[in-house]
Formats: structure tokens, sequence, C-alpha cells
């Protein structure tokens, strides 16, 4: 074999990989929504949402805001942790192991052309791996809960 078919072969397997690994990492229960306007009108509309639906923002993470502090520009990014205490007893009291996923999380982003997504994981998805009808059913209820926050929040 020539060094050139070799190097092809390598090419096309690490696509493959590349593809595959991109598969591989779109979790169950993921919901992505582009929203009808920038991303900081955007995440003012849902901290408006959060609270609205009856939840709350737990806390907040941005590493655009992070870097903007050091004096470097990055897309948008900000990590909101949503939750409300009696979900938390109630989570608590089907599976303590299941405490590790609170509070939830809404990923919102801004695209290259301006725009923002809003992206989660729907709370059924979320706590399924628990095998816990009482955790099961707590998430069926948050899950219209957290379509709404995001519909609301994304203009939609």
């Amino acid at each position: 074999m020539n060094a050139s078919h070799g190097l092809k072969i390598i090419l096309v397997l690490c696509l493959a990989a590349a593809a595959f690994a991109t598969k591989a990492q779109a979790l169950p229960g993921m919901v992505t929504v582009k929203a009808a306007g920038g991303f900081a009108a955007t995440e003012q509309r849902l901290e408006k949402a959060i609270a609205a639906n009856g939840m709350g923002l737990v806390a907040r993470a941005s590493a655009s805001g992070g870097a903007a502090a050091r004096g470097v520009k990055i897309p948008g990014n900000a990590v909101l942790m949503v939750f409300r205490n009696d979900y938390a007893v109630r989570m608590l009291a089907a599976s303590v192991p299941a405490g590790i996923e609170a509070p939830l999380r809404i990923y919102l982003t801004e695209n290259p052309d301006g725009s923002a997504t809003v992206s989660y994981r729907r709370p059924s998805a979320v706590f399924a791996p628990y095998a816990s009808a009482a955790l099961d059913a707590m998430a069926k209820e948050l899950d219209p809960v957290f379509d709404k926050i995001v519909h609301d929040a994304a203009g939609r």
C-alpha cells in the first residue's frame, strides 16, 4: 500500500469517528429552540420567564462574562440553573443520588449571526436513569414548565 492510499484510509476513518462522536454527544431529551432576537434580549426574557413560571434562578454561569472581565471577547453563553425548593425536597425523598442533577440547567448561546439559541434537557430525561416512580412523576410535572420557560424566552 502506498503512503497516499494509507493517508486516505486514515482520513476516512478519522472523519467517520468524528461523525460518530458528534452523534454520540447528543443527549436524550435535549431540546433546542432558536430565539427571536439577540443574546442579551433573550437572556432578559429567560430570567423573566423563569420567575413568571414559578421557578427560581438558583445560579448563573457564563464563560463569555468571565472572558469579558479579562478583556477577551467570545460569543455569548450562559448557563442558568433553575429549580425550586419544594421540587428539591420531593426529588431527594425519591432519590438522594438524583440530587446531583439539581438545579436543572438551561443553556443560552449566541449564534454567529447574532441571534440566540436556548437549549435544555427535559427533566423527564434528566431524572430517568434513577428509575424512581416518584421522581418520574415529578419530572413529568416539570417538563411542561421548562418547555414554557424556554418558549416564552425564545419569543416563540
